[in-house]
């Protein structure tokens, strides 16, 4: 079993991240996943949600996910979002605001995406 794999997380309009990791922590429609070195090849829907990914220089990145898929095989993580931003790209101040303008207007979609903003922002 090797001691990384490789991951790759990709919006829709740019590649996000990619490098090395030991650890994966994802939202998909079955529930919360871990993927480590090793695991068993999977393919899986993701849900809006963060995600986390430990580096395996020991750092923490963390993403805001908007729907997409996870697929895991060969030490290779593919995560392919519809929208995907790293936590230290959301400026906090912008997302706090979108936040309660979803809630004002009662756009449980907007809120939805404003929540995992903050979420991400939180868990960096």
């Amino acid at each position: 079993m090797a001691a990384e794999l490789h991951v790759e997380l990709v919006a829709a309009d740019r590649s996000v991240w990619s490098g090395e990791a030991t650890l994966v922590v994802a939202r998909t429609t079955s529930g919360d996943i871990g993927v480590m070195p090793g695991h068993q090849p999977l393919l899986g829907v993701l849900e809006s949600g963060p995600v986390t990914i430990r580096t395996s220089g020991g750092d923490t990145v963390v993403a805001a996910v908007h729907g997409g898929f996870i697929s895991f095989a060969d030490n290779k993580l593919s995560l392919l979002a519809e929208i995907a931003e790293l936590a230290d790209e959301i400026d906090t101040q912008r997302a706090e605001r979108a936040l309660e303008r979803a809630k004002s207007d009662d756009d449980d979609a907007a809120e939805r995406r404003a929540d995992v903003r903050m979420r991400a922002v939180s868990a960096r």
